[in-house]
């Protein structure tokens, strides 16, 4: 049973904290950060005039010394420490000013922060006032993963801020909850490791058009506001989680659902005849397989809007201007496509006809309050497939749904990379963006940084992805070079491979084996070697084309010959002295 201690903290102590890796956030049950400008600027200014504010709840990490998992207090702590750190300015517009506290002026200078050019802020006596305030801090220590989750369902099961979605998701952790999570993570953008540290909760929060925070997500480049099929302000209440909800369980349960908030509450209700016969067929169905079929149907979904000259699905479903969501009727179009594709395994024979058979489609749907029903359901789903099927064949092979990244797959590994640096490594491809001539040591740089991902721990994976640069001026310089439109994704661009095929005059495959060849004929371990051969992939990626390289888990120490090469930070580094070479040793 978990042990609950009270204990006031002073604000300056949880910045300590928080830059000395302290505070982290499990990300199974809680929340991104959602508060407006507003609130924050409101918390700070009671903090200001010495006003009480509510108990922030933590958890005592087991597996980590004086470390803590947030259990509710989010929103507040991540407000005043990064107020402190100069991402907002108070309600009257003035900054915090670092000058008066060297250890935020210490991490500014190291660059962990940016501070404001603006020269109004806060006096000493301010931000004295601030770094004193204690906040009231509840500890729950010896706490079971159950515990601390039936804890945090239960405070919000009183709160007034959580959307439906967020509530039915708060607290649960079963096989159906976290599905529906990863999914969303990967289409939204923001998929990490399940438990973050505090400072980089920004890197996987949602930036409202209109509200900027600095936030890494933009909702505007989001999959489902892009595409129209939700409002920016609708992915903060989670409904894209909504809808891959009720889309998961009419596929995995094998019957369409009722369209409605009664039986999606059924279905997230524990010990409930739905929850169990839900979880028993996703068990049954498996997690990993209808999570690759629903990436893989997005993907054909939007190839066909592609197309041609590209077009958002809301204008291809809409003849005219529409500016309202669509999930149900998005809902409808992506298990036609499963059906035909996953059950009956069809192809798209002609994505110009297919998106010309959808043209205009929402009108042929009903979406009105009545056809919610399974069989109203049923109805929209043969006519959508009925509009696309004659562009669909019988695949020889089948589609190749598993095992492969998606595009929304590719984007996901592309923002997760900015976080997760370690785990992560991008390049533009083989050829140098001065001359343009081969870069001949780039295979060999690719291949160390390959061992070293391998010599993170055996819990640890990685990815190389071919094709991306991460400066404006190199996505510039590609441009003029090849002639093509970098996509940005996140703060990267994704620039492809298929251009530097096309400059070398051979084809995309013969550019794909120089990469295999070059892996396979290096001196990599052959236990890594061989696990990254059997796992590389190509996506086209818009036409631009991208190589993933994925770097399974290994059992032990990896070299290239007999050197050792490992991770600090985004740079791979040779263990050159018997100290480093010991400790990655204590890794395995």
């Amino acid at each position: 049973m978990a042990d609950l201690t009270s204990q006031s903290t002073s604000i300056q102590s949880l910045y300590n904290w928080y830059r000395e890796d302290r505070l982290y956030v499990n990300r199974r049950y809680q929340r991104k950060l959602v508060w407006t400008l507003e609130e924050k600027q409101k918390l700070i200014d009671s903090i200001l005039k010495k006003y009480p504010i509510p108990a922030v709840l933590i958890a005592e990490k087991s597996e980590a010394q004086n470390a803590y998992e947030i259990i509710d207090g989010l929103q507040r702590l991540h407000a005043i420490l990064s107020f402190i750190e100069n991402a907002f300015p108070s309600l009257d517009g003035r900054y915090f000013n670092v000058e008066y506290f060297p250890t935020a002026k210490a991490q500014a200078d190291l660059g962990k922060f940016k501070m404001s050019a603006e020269e109004d802020r806060l006096t000493q006596q301010e931000v004295s006032t601030i770094l004193d305030y204690a906040i009231a801090l509840s500890v729950m220590r010896n706490a079971t993963e159950n515990e601390i989750n039936d804890v945090f369902d239960r405070i919000n099961t009183y709160g007034h801020r959580l959307s439906d979605q967020e509530r039915r998701q708060a607290g649960v952790e079963n096989e159906f909850s976290s599905t529906v999570r990863d999914i969303a993570c990967i289409l939204r953008g923001d998929a990490s490791l399940d438990v973050l540290l505090l400072y980089q909760m920004p890197a996987i929060s949602i930036d409202l058009p209109k509200t900027r925070h600095g936030y890494d997500v933009r909702a505007d480049e989001v999959f489902w506001v892009s595409q129209g099929i939700l409002r920016s302000t609708d992915l903060r209440d989670s409904m894209d989680e909504q809808c891959i909800a009720d889309i998961a369980a009419c596929i995995v349960g094998g019957v369409l659902i009722e369209r409605s908030k009664d039986a999606l509450d059924e279905i997230y209700t524990s010990g409930s005849g739905e929850a169990d016969r839900i979880i028993t067929a996703l068990e049954v169905y498996g997690s990993k397989k209808f999570s690759e079929e629903f990436n893989f149907c997005v993907d054909e979904v939007l190839r066909t809007c592609a197309f041609g000259r590209p077009e958002k699905l809301r204008d291809v479903l809409f003849s005219s201007r529409q500016t309202n969501p669509f999930p149900s009727i998005f809902a409808v179009l992506l298990m036609a496509f499963h059906e035909l594709i996953v059950r009956e395994g069809m192809v798209v024979s002609n994505y110009e006809a297919a998106k010309e058979a959808l043209r205009g489609a929402a009108s042929r749907v009903d979406a009105g309050r009545k056809a919610t029903s399974p069989q109203e359901r049923r109805k929209n789903i043969d006519t959508i497939k009925g509009l696309i099927s004659p562009n669909f064949i019988k695949g020889n092979p089948p589609p190749a749904i598993y095992g492969n990244h998606s595009i929304m797959d590719i984007e996901a590994v592309i923002r997760r990379s900015e976080i997760e640096l370690a785990n992560y490594e991008l390049k533009q491809g083989l050829l140098s963006l001065g001359d343009g001539s081969i870069d001949s040591g780039m295979i060999d740089k690719v291949v160390k940084t390959i061992c070293a991902i391998a010599n993170n721990g055996p819990n640890s994976s990685g990815k190389v992805i071919i094709g991306v640069v991460d400066k404006d001026a190199d996505a510039e310089r590609v441009k003029a070079l090849d002639g093509i439109d970098p996509m940005k994704v996140g703060r990267r661009y994704v620039v492809g491979v298929n251009r530097e095929a096309a400059r070398l005059s051979i084809s995309t495959e013969d550019y794909y084996a120089r990469w295999k060849d070059g892996i396979k004929n290096s001196a990599l371990s052959n236990n890594v070697r061989d696990s990254v051969l059997s796992s590389m992939d190509f996506n086209s990626f818009y036409g631009l084309g991208v190589i993933v390289i994925t770097v399974p888990p290994q059992k032990s120490l990896s070299y290239v010959g007999d050197d050792l090469y490992y991770r600090e930070g985004d740079s791979t580094r040779l263990a050159a002295k018997a100290q480093q070479i010991a400790s990655l040793a204590q890794r395995f």
